[in-house]
């Protein structure tokens, strides 16, 4: 159990009764209560079986049945539930200042079978590379001090949105289609907005031509992250405001700092015909005379007189 002191425990159970109220009938009360329970505790894995076990040890397989039914067969309503715990929470997270930002992102869960809603082959971020996973799009609204996510969807590739087994099998409803991550996102963004939370600048790590425009459309200020450098997207001028932009702004080219190389500017390569050869001289060229070769230096001994660079190389002999 975790160290909890009688406050804590007043603020938890305080918590677990605001949750009741959204998830219908009284009998799914203690198993909410056992599943945030479980969540707290220090374990690796948070699926339901170990929660049953650190929750009711001396009932593993009963509470691991209630624990299953509340959450893949009970029919409460996860929205409601997140909007819920946003009233709960973000009256005290405001207490520590003002919400600045809204942060979408989308987290990649690795999977190593095939039968979990919306698994698949796709890029997972905890993984850095393409792999089987389910992914997960949400949004979060922050301050300096703390994040809460307000809003949580599943990503539902196109395999698994065209399949009607493994929709049936899986019983996904019929009103869920297949979405974009970004689509996905711009409509939680409007959800939040139409339910007035409080407003923040929009940050998100995408590429500016897969974003879509819908946050600048809707007067909501979106930051883009494309690889290591942050780019903030303005609105979308209207046409004429764009071109008389585009006549102020001045040439790149009287930008750049160096020289453009183009087809005639660039230095041709000799013919190889007329390519020098090394020692070859030039036609109608001179041969050297010694008068015209400098002379070496003296000996460093200084017995022997300096001798002349030419035919001859080498003092005669006996000098």
């Amino acid at each position: 159990m975790p160290d909890w002191t009688a406050e804590s425990e007043a603020a938890f159970d305080a918590y677990i009764d605001a949750l009741i109220g959204v998830i219908g009938h009284a009998d799914r009360a203690e198993p909410l209560k056992d599943y945030c329970l479980g969540l707290l505790m220090p374990m690796e894995r948070k699926s339901v079986e170990p929660l049953a076990a650190v929750t009711a040890p001396s009932r593993v397989a009963a509470k691991h049945q209630s624990l299953l039914h509340f959450v893949g067969q009970a029919p409460w309503s996860d929205a409601a539930l997140l909007a819920r715990v946003r009233d709960w929470v973000l009256p005290r997270i405001e207490q520590r200042g003002p919400i600045r930002a809204w942060i979408v992102d989308d987290t990649g869960f690795p999977k190593k079978g095939k039968h979990s809603v919306g698994v698949a082959r796709q890029y997972c971020g905890q993984l850095g590379k393409q792999d089987n996973c389910q992914i997960a799009v949400s949004l979060s609204i922050a301050n300096d001090a703390a994040s809460l996510p307000i809003a949580y969807e599943l990503y539902l590739p196109h395999s698994w949105a065209e399949d009607p087994e493994q929709r049936k099998k899986a019983k996904i409803p019929a009103e869920i289609t297949f979405r974009t991550k970004p689509q996905i996102a711009l409509e939680q963004i409007r959800t939040a907005k139409a339910e007035g939370v409080a407003p923040g600048v929009v940050l998100a790590d995408a590429r500016r031509r897969r974003f879509p425009r819908g946050p600048v459309r809707a007067r909501s200020d979106l930051c883009c992250r494309r690889s290591a450098h942050p780019q903030r997207l303005a609105p979308r001028r209207e046409p004429a405001a764009a071109q008389a932009l585009e006549r102020k702004r001045p040439s790149r080219r009287l930008e750049s700092a160096e020289p453009t190389i183009t087809s005639r500017s660039r230095p041709r390569p000799w013919p190889r015909s007329l390519t020098p050869r090394p020692g070859a001289r030039s036609p109608g060229a001179k041969e050297p005379t010694p008068s015209s070769i400098p002379a070496s230096p003296p000996c460093a001994c200084g017995r022997h007189p300096g001798t002349t660079i030419g035919p001859r190389l080498t003092p005669k002999s006996g000098s």
